[in-house]
């Protein structure tokens, strides 16, 4: 695959202002599970909030894409990008448990969003005519993004006829379409460095979500401060952070040229797991909520993001390929944590604090791994040098010394 030659792409201003409703986004998602029956989360509810927020992280990379191959900056982009937040309005507006009477206006916002990126991609095609490889590849992904358009479209009429949803459909067929259209993709546009700081900033409007639902353990009455509960949650969401955090900025080689299409679709699945911890941690201190889901919520939430997390390690610097003894490390804490979690269900003490144990462990895991790869990485270079020096001080002639 041929790289084509461009200047390094930096985040602007107005990729920050377009992320900015996607805080709003997430916020309405995450809602949809505030309503508990009889102490449990309803199947169908449950359903509902993952095709909506897989729907926004995928509307999410639809954007991020075309900005990072094609985006210059100017005032269509700009144009392009209002539209998208005003009809993103209305999708989170019409985002509700009781779906059915805002299910026209979600998803006719969700195919115009489609069909603006799409168009895009088309009015592109202007400015690749004289570069055939990259011509067909635009022109591919429009494709993509318009027939997702019309299975959108087509949702809401096919559902009042035959009482079900092919919105399933449509993501999944934008999740081939983009991994096919990579997979034949001749020339790599894409600028990763741009892309791995994009998703970066994803996840910490995801944390500030987080940090916002976990405010809720700050709630005192006149009698007690919950001084312990507070603690241990915001420890939690730190620890989470410096995570990722410490993998972002020391381990992951943002200079790597790549198509990112598979970094994105792990930062899926981190991001997803990120919102069920957020509504976790809410349903941690709610006695509405069974102890039973809300303690399979929490375990497999924290374990999904710690597995996307360690897999987007394949990305990582050379140095920094984690081995078995890490792999090992990182497992057995895992496996420790769940079996732990299960014997004291019944303390909500114990409980928090052994999630607490849990973060900041793996946490330090990661910090050391990667500090003893980078000392390592130095003691090597020092060793290089110094032999190259004494090898050059060999080969000059006495006379010249």
């Amino acid at each position: 695959m041929k790289t084509a030659e461009k200047e390094e792409k930096k985040v602007e201003y107005l990729e920050l202002i377009y992320d900015l409703i996607f805080v709003y986004i997430i916020g309405r998602n995450n809602s949809l599970l505030h309503h508990i029956t009889d102490g449990f989360i309803e199947s169908g509810v449950f359903i509902t909030y993952i095709l909506c927020t897989l729907t926004i992280i995928q509307i999410w990379n639809f954007s991020t894409y075309y900005i990072n191959m094609h985006g210059r900056n100017g005032l269509r982009d700009h144009v392009f990008l209002f539209i998208n937040m005003f009809l993103l309005y209305f999708m989170g507006e019409g985002t509700r448990v009781y779906w059915e009477n805002y299910s026209l206006q979600y998803h006719i916002a969700w195919g115009l969003i489609l069909i603006n990126i799409g168009t895009q991609y088309f009015l592109e095609l202007r400015n690749r005519k004289n570069e055939p490889d990259i011509y067909r590849q635009t022109k591919r992904m429009g494709f993509v993004l318009m027939c997702e358009a019309v299975i959108v479209l087509l949702n809401y009429p096919f559902y009042s006829l035959v009482g079900f949803s092919v919105a399933p459909f449509a993501v999944l067929f934008g999740v081939v379409g983009t991994m096919l259209h990579g997979s034949k993709s001749k020339v790599l546009l894409v600028d990763f460095p741009h892309l791995t700081e994009r998703a970066m900033l994803y996840v910490v409007f995801t944390f500030g979500e987080m940090i916002i639902a976990v405010a809720g353990y700050f709630e005192s009455d006149e009698n007690s401060v919950p001084l312990f509960f507070s603690l241990m949650s915001f420890l939690i969401v730190v620890g989470l952070f410096l995570s990722y955090g410490t993998v972002y900025d020391h381990m992951i080689d943002r200079e790597k040229q790549d198509s990112g299409l598979w970094y994105m679709f792990l930062h899926i699945f981190l991001i997803f797991a990120l919102s069920l911890i957020t509504i976790a941690l809410e349903f941690m201190h709610n006695d509405e909520v069974e102890l039973v889901p809300k303690m399979i919520m929490l375990i497999s939430a924290f374990l999904m993001y710690y597995i996307s997390l360690f897999l987007t390690l394949r990305f990582s610097k050379r140095k920094c390929r984690p081995g078995k003894k890490f792999i090992l490390s990182l497992a057995g804490t895992g496996v420790s944590f769940v079996v732990l979690m299960l014997l004291f269900k019944n303390n909500n003490y114990i409980n928090i604090s052994l999630t607490v144990l849990y973060v900041w462990g793996i946490f330090l895991l990661l910090y050391h791994f990667g500090r003893r790869m980078s000392n390592d990485n130095s003691d090597r270079l020092y060793i290089q040098r110094a032999g190259l020096t004494r090898q050059f001080a060999v080969t000059i002639p006495s006379g010249e010394q």
